[in-house]
This record gives C-alpha cells, sequence and structure tokens, in this order.
C-alpha cells in the first residue's frame, strides 16, 4: 500500500458511518451482509448510505456481490490487512519485539 492508498482508506473511515458499517462488516466476515442490512443497522435513508458505501468502496474497504435479489457487502480483509502493514513497516524503528504486545492483543480478539 502507497501514502495515496492509505490516505484514501483513512479518510473513508474517517466518518462515523462508514467506520461504523465497516466495523459491522468485519464482524459479519466471511458471509458479509446485504445493503438493506446495512441500511436498517444505519438508520439513513438508502441514498444516504449508498454514497457512505460508495466512499469504502472506492477506497477499496469493501465489496459487493449479487446474489439473486441483494447486494451482499464484504469488508475486504486484504485492504485492512494493507493498511495495517502500511502503518507496522515502519513501526519502532525496525525492532520487531517492540511490536509483539500489539500483535498478541490482536491476536486475542481472532
Amino acid at each position: 500500500m502507497d501514502t495515496d492508498a492509505a490516505l484514501a482508506a483513512l479518510s473513508a473511515l474517517s466518518h462515523p458511518t462508514r467506520l461504523d458499517a465497516f466495523r459491522l462488516l468485519m464482524k459479519h466476515e466471511p458471509d458479509g451482509l446485504s445493503t438493506g442490512a446495512l441500511v436498517d443497522a444505519s438508520g439513513l435513508s438508502q441514498s444516504t448510505f449508498s454514497t457512505h458505501l460508495a466512499v469504502l468502496g472506492k477506497a477499496g474497504l469493501v465489496t459487493a456481490d449479487k446474489q439473486g435479489r441483494h447486494q451482499i457487502q464484504r469488508a475486504s480483509i486484504d485492504a485492512l490487512r494493507a493498511l495495517m502493514t502500511f502503518f507496522a513497516k515502519d513501526c519502532c524503528g525496525g525492532r520487531a519485539e517492540l511490536c509483539e504486545p500489539l500483535l498478541a492483543e490482536l491476536s486475542s480478539y481472532c
């Protein structure tokens, strides 16, 4: 991931609705959620929420698949991994052992 892609992802996640939607989609991986379920969870109108989804999609954080009559939205775990790696690769001046507490904390959630 380069700086421009990282900035696009961070910008997309900087809005509360988009951050909440992305976190909700991460909780529902690998199955994803229908756009309607996301709209219902957000409490916003379909058109307003679709604008937020478009921003997440343009940043590469969310993908959509058509399943029958439904659009299924999924968080891009690869994009999240790339963003986290973007930060981690410069962490602590190359001293990987300093990042071990972070990795241990992350593994407790998986």
